[in-house]
């Protein structure tokens, strides 16, 4: 949620009120979102290979001789095959489509519906960052950019936390060890907590 190359160029852009505020927003949110996630006790919902492992009985733990170096290299390179080879065509996907919205939707549209005036603004910015893929540095020209054209500072810091903390490929990425419905939570929780970020900004700034 914290990007020490966004904190920076923030600062250099919009001075150090909005940068700390960035910071400490962003903190607020991940703390928050992995407290109430883990008071609704979840756990059951992790896939079934990571609570075997949680819980000391997955097969890998259990043989008896440990692996030497060289096991432990061949059988961490095995599972990255494996799940690389699964996940690769979606992350691709996902990457294409954000390079497409990223590349040839206009700005003056995105920014049409990124100004203070309607109060769905934020939240749709944040629903229209989740198909796209980016880090918080290639993600800041883009915050410069919608705001030259009128888009609110805190609309479009949402868009850019909501690419960061809840892209599609990301999601796709978590498909592997946390099941749909902890998934759901996880999206509600911290897109509940750029919501609010969004709107802390437009009322500050």
């Amino acid at each position: 949620m914290i990007n020490e190359v966004a904190v920076i160029l923030l600062f250099g852009m919009f001075g150090w009120k909005v940068a700390l505020l960035y910071m400490g927003m962003g903190l607020l949110v991940a703390i928050v979102s992995g407290l109430v996630i883990g008071q609704l006790k979840m756990e059951r919902h992790l896939e079934d290979w990571v609570q075997q492992i949680q819980a000391g009985s997955c097969a890998c733990t259990s043989t008896s001789e440990p692996l030497d170096w060289v096991g432990r290299f061949e059988a961490g390179w095995s599972h990255v095959r494996n799940i690389v080879g699964k996940v690769w065509p979606y992350v691709v996907a996902g990457i294409a489509l954000g390079a497409f919205i990223h590349g040839y939707v206009p700005q003056e549209f995105m920014a049409s519906f990124m100004g203070k005036q309607a109060w769905w603004a934020v939240p749709a910015a944040v629903i229209l960052g989740v198909p796209m893929y980016s880090n918080a540095a290639g993600m800041i020209p883009v915050v410069q950019a919608l705001m030259a054209k009128g888009a609110a500072l805190g609309t479009a810091l949402a868009f850019m936390m909501s690419v960061i903390g809840l892209s599609a490929p990301e999601l796709i990425i978590l498909r592997k060890v946390l099941k749909p419905r902890l998934i759901a939570t996880f999206v509600g929780v911290v897109a509940a907590g750029i919501i609010l970020v969004g709107y802390v900004f437009n009322l500050l700034f």
